[in-house]
């Protein structure tokens, strides 16, 4: 079985949800991972607090929206990815087609569902390519179990979403979209805080290596005594 190719592209005229002001902090945050994982359902609980079940195949929305961060108003981005990371040989071929939308994002939910091994086993390569595109380790990357509600039909242990997490050094989190609306919040804030503390970081860095040196200050005393050593031999 092949994947479809994706012809739409990511990055579509975005909701016009924040409301007209003066520019301000602004995070752009993706989703990716496999079909049916339930990336919409988690972006919507987010942005309305409202959880709808089901959604037609997207084909990359982006949702933009106003969100009040520690004190602050945020202009917050958030891209929805198609799901289609299914079938692993095809994942190379599939993960170059995120590129564009990896390559624009700060900050990453890597989303699988826990009653869906393979949708799990996506994980690994997407974090993977993402790394590539962003080979700085401070770019903040989390890794949700998403269906958390759904016990009977688990495939995937809580340990081994934790296991993966420790292995590529990124954060865990196990939620159910549909059960627990405070639950997603807390995902998406505490990822765009992330965001956030990374572009202080780079700002301050650029702020910082642009800034030119100051000449060191003349010792008096190494001057004094080269003064002296030239009159004496001035002397001889």
């Amino acid at each position: 079985m092949r994947l479809p190719s994706m012809s739409q592209p990511f990055l579509l005229a975005p909701i016009a949800e924040c409301a007209p002001g003066p520019p301000g902090p602004q995070v752009r945050l993706a989703v990716l991972g496999a079909r049916g994982v339930g990336k919409s359902a988690m972006i919507v609980r987010f942005l309305t607090k409202r959880f709808i079940g089901d959604y037609e195949p997207n084909t990359g929305n982006l949702y933009s929206r106003l969100v009040h961060l520690e004190g602050e108003h945020v202009a917050v981005q958030i891209q929805d990815t198609p799901g289609c990371i299914q079938v692993q040989e095809d994942c190379v071929q599939v993960l170059d087609s995120l590129s564009r939308c990896v390559k624009w994002a700060e900050g990453f939910l890597l989303v699988y569902s826990i009653t869906d091994y393979s949708s799990y086993q996506s994980v690994r390569p997407l974090y993977q390519h993402i790394r590539t595109v962003h080979p700085d380790a401070r770019t903040p990357i989390i890794i949700v179990g998403n269906k958390a509600d759904l016990l009977h039909a688990r495939q995937v242990q809580a340990k081994e979403g934790l296991q993966l997490a420790n292995e590529l050094g990124s954060l865990f989190l196990e939620i159910s979209t549909s059960d627990d609306s405070q639950g997603v919040c807390d995902v998406f804030r505490y990822l765009c805080k992330e965001v956030s503390k990374l572009q202080h970081s780079i700002s301050a860095d650029r702020r910082r290596s642009s800034i030119i040196p100051r000449p060191k200050s003349p010792n008096m005393q190494d001057l004094k005594r080269r003064f002296k050593q030239a009159l004496s031999s001035k002397v001889k």
